[in-house]
């Protein structure tokens, strides 16, 4: 009796995470994120059109691309995945942003890649992924209908941001006041959400920690170096160099918890899709705060030599 109570109020908490929770933390981080964005920010590309398009080409292409041949070098399981490719097809975040501010780096830039790769993942992750599932799952994989998982992306990601947007734009004193508030609730909530997904997935996270966790590590430690190459391969200013890698390594966990469950939803627990969105929210800091110090070490330097 006793333990049926116990599996009917799990049950109702995992519901109220999938149902309630997670839309919610979603939204309020690309609430947030939308404060942050001004409608100038979609033209600025026009200004730096080369490190625009160097860091647009890694988060839609490399990024993908790196994303499956971790998946095939370390034989992650199927669920396992397809998460880490819907990872991959998410954009970066408020995190990025940050990230890119404290190295010195070209925060207009890193800016101005999150919001159009924001909108422009309304369509090609539901594509990616409609792609991704028969390919891992085979005969288990799930219908998905992209039309209807890109209204659902939208819905959690484009609106909250354009609203965000707007009241930026018509309140500006107010969003003086209550920004830094909400991006400081935002971040909360999300930690809270990652705690509530390794909680409601421990068995199927320590399970697969010492397999998932490498995996993860190495495609963050490819991704920043693939951002670093190319950026100077291109010819950009450290600056930009900066922020195209971090922008190419560090992609919007919560988004890819959400599109975790959207794609492939349980009734017991959250699925094994969210499991690298969850790790990897944990595992991209070991390198990435390390790389942050570094560029900011290298900016420092730069601007003394100028």
């Amino acid at each position: 009796m006793a333990r049926n109570i116990a599996s009917v109020l799990c049950g109702y908490g995992v519901t109220m995470i999938v149902q309630i929770i997670l839309p919610f933390v979603l939204a309020a981080i690309m609430f947030s994120l939308g404060l942050g964005l001004r409608f100038a920010d979609f033209w600025r590309i026009a200004t730096q059109p080369k490190a625009f398009a160097v860091g647009a080409f890694n988060q839609m292409v490399i990024v993908p691309l790196v994303a499956f041949c971790i998946a095939m070098v370390f034989a992650l399981p199927a669920e396992l995945a397809l998460g880490v490719m819907i990872l991959a097809a998410c954009p970066g975040g408020i995190l990025s942003n940050s990230a890119c501010r404290y190295a010195e780096g070209n925060v207009p830039l890193s800016i101005s890649l999150t919001a159009v790769i924001s909108l422009v993942a309304t369509v090609t992750l539901p594509i990616l992924v409609g792609l991704s599932a028969p390919l891992f799952l085979d005969e288990k994989a799930p219908t998905i209908n992209v039309t209807a998982l890109g209204a659902q992306v939208f819905g959690l990601t484009a609106m909250p941001v354009t609203l965000g947007m707007l009241l930026a734009r018509n309140a500006p004193q107010l969003v003086a006041v209550v920004s830094p508030w909400i991006s400081r609730l935002a971040f909360a909530l999300f930690l809270l959400l990652i705690l509530a997904a390794l909680i409601s997935n421990w068995d199927a996270f320590s399970s697969n920690f010492w397999t998932l966790g490498p995996a993860l590590i190495a495609m963050n430690a490819t991704l920043l170096l693939i951002g670093v190459v190319s950026g100077t391969l291109a010819g950009l200013r450290p600056r930009d160099i900066t922020t195209v890698a971090i922008e190419s390594g560090t992609q919007n966990g919560s988004l890819g918890i959400a599109v975790g469950t959207l794609v492939l939803s349980t009734n017991s627990a959250l699925p094994d899709t969210t499991i690298p969105a969850v790790v990897y929210s944990i595992t991209a800091w070991f390198l990435t705060m390390p790389f942050v110090l570094w560029r900011r070490g290298v900016g420092a330097r730069a601007a003394t030599a100028t």
